[in-house]
């Protein structure tokens, strides 16, 4: 394997010097777009502002065609996606399990429980409890679970929050598995998903990190779940398969990852202590390790049938505080791939030219994309009939994609009938959220595990360990 490892890597975290020219194109760019598209409406008359956008509008004509041609790729890429077969125990590496929790209360034993159920060889598998300065009964129930499984978990108390990084790092000091696996506390495994998450990395020597698939624990907690069911189901298994293609998953999500040991130690000093703007980053730290395997000339990608449920915010203000941590995250993160992406990164394999391809993409949509939002403001402002009806007309076409994703993978009409609502309550009430990261990606809060205001007291249960079974799987059907 060690031919794959790119040798001359020096991994640069520092994203700092691109930020500032990131802010200043994309306020360029909204300056001027805006200017041209108003003075555009106020040359034209009223019933020829359809044709104006087709043909007078260039900069949006081309932005559309190259829109269209990357989703050609990435439907492409994604049709051609396989997963990887899951291997016998004896092929099997060794793994730790390592499960930060802040503030998580009662799912943390629910979260052990589907772990230690998993059909993987007891003796090749470690699990770490990092309870990270919860200020609730977190760390009681991690007793509990170590109660119920004695000599199987290893608990991990920090003595104050120091956030979800420095509690993985925690784990991974003590951990000894050839491969480190990454679980949310509020998140279940499915029996079987740990065979098939680390199975990539035994199976094909280029891969360094495995990305599972992430669907909604708490579906029947109202219109959001379900509304961010069907967002998941796409962001997976549409961008992440096609992405796994050519070895090129962005984002290995904290909810469930594996990452080679051998491959990530060695820079885990530099991600621990990784800035952005003079702050230390407590956020995106998923997508630093993915970024961290990239750069060191390895495959990232997806298994379909890794499959973990995880807990998402029920109410606004939740959806919106967890998609603007992403929001700044996918910012420095993004900027960060530039330090690797000029150069010959994955000197021993192919497909570097599409991680650039689509990085490239991801530069253009966080400034032209933020850009055209003000001249969408502009125009309704300046046509507000027309505009209203492109937008109902976009949102329409816009669900489109992830209501056919979620049928062909499931079944059923429940895609179309939240990814068309889901479209709506972006355009309406998140849109804005994407431009706010942009303008505070220093800004390094979680957001998303404050105390609740009245906490309840819990009762601990007696031991059950086989409760995790039934659990899980009916939340799975």
């Amino acid at each position: 394997r060690e031919f794959m490892l790119n040798k001359n890597v020096s991994y640069n975290f520092k994203a700092d010097v691109f930020f500032p020219w990131l802010l200043f194109f994309t306020l360029t760019s909204a300056i001027t777009v805006t200017w041209c598209q108003i003075g555009v409406l106020k040359s034209i008359e009223s019933w020829k502002f359809l044709q104006s956008w087709s043909m007078i509008n260039y900069l949006a004509a081309g932005l559309t065609f190259w829109t269209i041609l990357t989703l050609l790729w990435r439907i492409w890429f994604a049709c051609r996606y396989r997963s990887h077969a899951p291997l016998p125990d004896s092929t099997l590496p060794t793994i730790t399990v390592v499960i930060p929790a802040y503030n998580e209360g009662r799912q943390v034993l629910d979260t052990v429980r589907s772990v230690m159920n998993s059909q993987y060889p007891i003796k090749k598998m470690q699990v770490i409890c990092v309870d990270d300065g919860s200020q609730d009964d977190t760390w009681r129930w991690m007793q509990t679970a170590r109660q119920e499984f004695p000599l199987r978990v290893m608990l991990i108390r920090q003595p104050y929050n120091q956030g979800k990084r420095r509690a993985l790092m925690a784990g991974f000091a003590k951990a000894k598995g050839q491969v480190y696996v990454t679980i949310d506390s509020d998140s279940e495994v499915l029996p079987d998903t740990l065979r098939h998450l680390v199975s990539p990395l035994v199976s094909d020597p280029r891969v360094g990190a495995v990305a599972g698939n992430v669907r909604v624990l708490n579906l029947a907690e109202g219109a959001i779940p379900k509304m961010m069911e069907v967002s998941f189901t796409s962001g997976f298994d549409f961008i992440r398969s096609g992405q796994s293609v050519y070895g090129g998953v962005f984002c290995t999500p904290g909810a469930l990852s594996a990452y080679r040991a051998d491959v990530i130690t060695p820079h885990l000093p530099a991600w621990i202590e990784q800035t952005f703007m003079g702050r230390h980053a407590t956020i995106g730290e998923d997508r630093a390790l993915t970024n961290l395997v990239l750069g060191c000339g390895f495959r990232v990608v997806y298994q379909r049938k890794a499959v973990v449920l995880t807990k998402v915010p029920v109410t606004y203000t939740g959806l919106r505080k967890m998609l603007l941590r992403w929001a700044r995250s996918n910012v420095r993160e993004n900027l960060v791939m530039l330090s690797f992406i000029s150069r010959r990164f994955r000197p021993f394999d192919d497909g570097s030219g599409w991680v650039r391809l689509f990085s490239i993409t991801q530069l253009v949509r966080m400034t032209m994309g933020e850009a055209f939002k003000f001249v969408v403001i502009a125009q309704l402002l300046l046509a507000p009939v027309h505009t209203l009806f492109l937008l109902t007309v976009s949102c329409f076409i816009s669900a489109c994609l992830p209501a056919l994703v979620h049928q062909k993978r499931y079944g059923g009409w429940f895609g179309w009938r939240w990814a068309v609502p889901y479209a709506f309550y972006w355009l309406f009430s998140l849109c804005w959220i994407s431009l706010w990261g942009l303008l505070t990606a220093s800004h390094s809060g979680w957001l998303t595990r404050e105390l609740p205001s009245i906490a309840p007291t819990s009762k601990l249960p007696t031991p059950l360990p086989t409760t995790g079974t039934s659990r899980v799987l009916s939340k799975a059907a």
